[in-house]
């Protein structure tokens, strides 16, 4: 081959390395570049004179040197290629993203290929990373797995109130009375509702009947502990597992709720509301077989309050 065509070949090769939309970097085993391409230059705003021959951490103090020590040594000994993904490490280079469909992106994603550059002996001398702007796949998964997660909670939530649903609560209870038989800690159950309700509905209508139940809701999740479980277990009915919590404990909590309730008004479209709860306890024992008879026991203890004349907290 001649020295026109070597030339030739040689000016191809360095044209493509500068059009293409990956970034090329070359480094001596010190970490001095030896190479930077126009992907590079773009979205550094370093051109390949200002930075050849200068020591990557220096000019980049906020590459992670000790990891990037690391894998290029690995490299260099084992004379293999190596590669990260975004999800391992978002990026190497803090380059801004520019992108504008993936514009909610603050930095580019990237992902790095790490490829050993032999000489003619055999010898790794240096290493080639390739870097790959990967902004928009990873921004598209991102808000995938965001709106997965949403979707998750919407399904564990009640629509209505933000509290738990049904089915997340039962199970939650059945979890509850597992670690009872297991561990023996006190834990208690509470079932309640609110007193008169079909009356506010009637009274009122269906929407401000909504809004007592959301008010409800606010007022149950502000009184209770973050290790607690509130749900609402349906219509007007609602539930909360307290664990570690022994039976005048959850009364305690119980009467701070409703004594909340009785003081509150509801400002709704159709008239100012003022109503009561009715609150049921039951510490777990040994006796239930089973959740679904602990959550019995809860439920007398509410119609022992409803018989009571309601606006009360019994424990059964």
């Amino acid at each position: 081959m001649s020295f026109d065509q070597d030339a030739n070949e040689f000016h191809w090769l360095m044209d493509m390395l500068e059009s293409v939309e990956v970034g090329l970097v070359v480094l001596d085993l010190d970490f001095h570049v030896q190479a930077w391409n126009g992907f590079m230059e773009h979205h550094s705003g370093i051109t390949a004179s200002q930075i050849r021959d200068k020591v990557l951490f220096e000019v980049f103090p906020d590459i992670p040197e000790a990891w990037l020590t690391r894998k290029v040594d690995a490299v260099a000994m084992l004379n293999t290629r190596a590669f990260t993904s975004w999800e391992q490490r978002p990026y190497l280079f803090q380059f801004r993203n520019t992108r504008p469909i993936t514009g909610t992106e603050e930095y580019m994603y990237q992902n790095l290929t790490i490829s050993p550059i032999t000489a003619p002996n055999g010898e790794v001398e240096k290493v080639c990373l390739l870097v790959y702007d990967v902004t928009e796949f990873a921004s598209s998964k991102r808000a995938l797995e965001r709106a997965n997660e949403k979707l998750e909670k919407l399904s564990m939530t009640d629509r209505l109130t933000g509290l738990l649903n049904r089915g997340t609560w039962e199970n939650l209870v059945d979890a509850e009375y597992e670690r009872f038989r297991r561990y023996g800690q006190a834990t208690s159950l509470v079932m309640f509702d609110i007193d008169h309700f079909k009356s506010v509905n009637d009274t009122y209508g269906h929407l401000a009947g909504d809004d007592v139940i959301r008010h409800t809701a606010q007022i149950t999740r502000n009184s209770v502990r973050q290790s607690d479980s509130a749900g609402r277990y349906g219509g007007e009915e609602f539930g909360i597992i307290l664990p570690e919590t022994d039976a005048e404990n959850a009364r305690v909590i119980c009467e701070r709720i409703r004594e909340a309730i009785e003081k509150s008004t509801v400002n709704t479209s159709a008239g100012d509301i003022q109503y009561t709860v009715s609150m049921g306890i039951s510490q777990l024992t040994e006796g239930p077989e089973n959740y679904m008879q602990w959550m019995g026991q809860a439920d007398k203890a509410l119609y022992a309050a409803k018989q009571g004349g309601r606006n009360l907290v019994i424990v059964g």
